[in-house]
């Protein structure tokens, strides 16, 4: 199994959710759960971020921000939606101003539903999100040196 070579970063982002995920989004960071301990560093800036975390719906406000972050997020990238409203859309699908589930404007790797999503899921989720960032970085890396050996 190969090693990360550096500790992920995620970066959580609340699409238009209620409140009920982020907040056990914020108990995953806690002693309790501590998603620290997988190596994960939390951080606020998508130039550094591996795993983008997203809770809420899309609607036609934070469309825009959404595909920004995941832009200027480097390659290879994980996103993982958390709570039913960041799947699908949730009991808000049929509002006006409701788009759908981040996957209306972002690819998404790894969903995790509940309304809210439980800390366990949560941490379930992001796990997995780490075996796939490392799927992800083999590939990039082999991609590379594809690239660089027919490019000589």
């Amino acid at each position: 199994m190969t090693k990360l070579a550096k500790s992920p970063w995620l970066l959580h982002y609340d699409g238009s959710s209620c409140n009920g995920c982020d907040i056990e989004v914020l108990a995953c960071t806690m002693p309790a759960y501590d998603i620290e301990r997988f190596g994960i560093i939390n951080t606020g800036d998508p130039f550094q971020a591996d795993i983008l975390l997203i809770t809420g719906g899309i609607n036609s406000q934070s469309e825009k921000v959404v595909k920004q972050i995941y832009s200027q997020m480097p390659n290879p990238k994980v996103v993982v939606a958390v709570g039913i409203c960041a799947c699908t859309g949730g009991v808000f699908k049929e509002c006006y101003n409701i788009k759908g589930g981040a996957d209306t404007v972002i690819p998404v790797d790894i969903y995790v539903p509940g309304c809210a999503a439980r800390p366990e899921a949560i941490i379930d989720g992001v796990v997995k999100a780490l075996a796939l960032l490392k799927e992800k970085q083999e590939a990039y890396r082999q991609e590379k040196r594809r690239e660089r050996t027919n490019g000589k």
